[in-house]
């Protein structure tokens, strides 16, 4: 019997794999790298790594007399690797590439987008362009809401990951009759998305919501954003959203420091374009949520 070690190598890394999309979805923390809708795909890829692995697992031994002479012919010369030619430059940068992601799976743990980001990203600017990331696309927009103000009986589609238009619609109007906007994670895409597209129409409501403290050198000292952020597909395309706040404490704020608030809604505006503005009445210092990110909720095309 003949051991390839690169042929094990290669059933260990298949392994790995799937090994280490079971963990991430066991400790919950996938949801820090992909939209929570893509975890079907996910468990299903680590099945297949897994499937791969077996059927790797068979040409890790072979028999002396056994070769691969099926592929040696005089007019049909064989031109890939069976796993059994000798490392080279080129192999080793290819297995490097290939085991870098799970190494540092494995051994680091995953980081939350913070302050840092917003401050790459250039949070006001793209909060300042808002209005017009609105008019351009909707994936971003259905939620739900679980309370109302007003006189309609609430829908309840917190358990929905797709909504109608028709629901959609349903949840806009609901928002409007509210007194007290409540910016909880299933709603604050949709709710978010029509404030800033019509500012003018909430002010004056009373608006509760969370999220960490991001101050941008712009701002007044008694201003700050409470920001989310906001996962599409993955985290590479997260997004930043939140709101400009104002009150006498926030210099004691540091960075990336979770609160809870309240307040009521104002227009302000940045680089000409009207913003909303929240004047803080009461807030309260809280830990890092164990979901930090936003997800949007698809509308279903009738």
């Amino acid at each position: 019997m003949r051991l390839h070690f690169q042929q094990a190598f290669r059933a260990f890394i298949l392994l790995a794999f799937s090994t280490l999309l079971f963990k991430l979805h066991h400790t919950g923390d996938i949801t820090k790298f992909i939209n929570p809708k893509y975890e079907g795909l996910s468990q299903t890829a680590s099945i297949i790594f897994l499937i791969l692995f077996f059927i790797q697992v068979t040409r890790v031994w072979s028999t002396q007399k056994k070769s691969h002479h099926d592929c040696h012919h005089d007019d049909h010369p064989c031109h890939h690797d069976h796993g059994d030619t000798p490392l080279n430059t080129k192999k080793i940068i290819a297995y490097f590439v290939i085991i870098f992601p799970l190494v540092t799976g494995f051994f680091l743990s995953p980081k939350v987008l913070d302050a840092s980001i917003a401050d790459k990203k250039g949070a006001m600017l793209m909060l300042s362009n808002q209005k017009q990331k609105n008019m351009i696309g909707s994936e971003t927009s259905p939620q739900k809401d679980e309370k109302n103000d007003g006189s309609t009986d609430p829908i309840n589609l917190e358990n929905e990951k797709i909504i109608s238009e028709e629901e959609y619609n349903e949840l806009v109007k609901q928002l409007e009759l509210k007194n007290t906007i409540e910016m909880n994670d299933y709603v604050y895409a949709a709710f978010y998305d029509e404030i800033g597209m019509d500012v003018s129409k909430y002010k004056g409501k009373q608006i509760k919501l969370k999220g960490f403290v991001y101050k941008d050198k712009e701002l007044s000292q008694n201003q700050l954003l409470l920001s989310r952020f906001l996962i599409t597909h993955c985290v590479a395309d997260a997004s930043i959203i939140g709101f400009l706040t104002e009150f006498t404490e926030a210099p004691s704020l540091d960075n990336d420091t979770w609160i809870e608030a309240e307040g009521v809604l104002d227009v302000t505006t940045y680089n000409g374009t009207e913003l909303p503005l929240i004047k803080i009445t009461n807030w309260k210092k809280i830990n890092e949520p164990e979901t930090p990110y936003l997800y949007p909720i698809s509308i279903k095309i009738m």
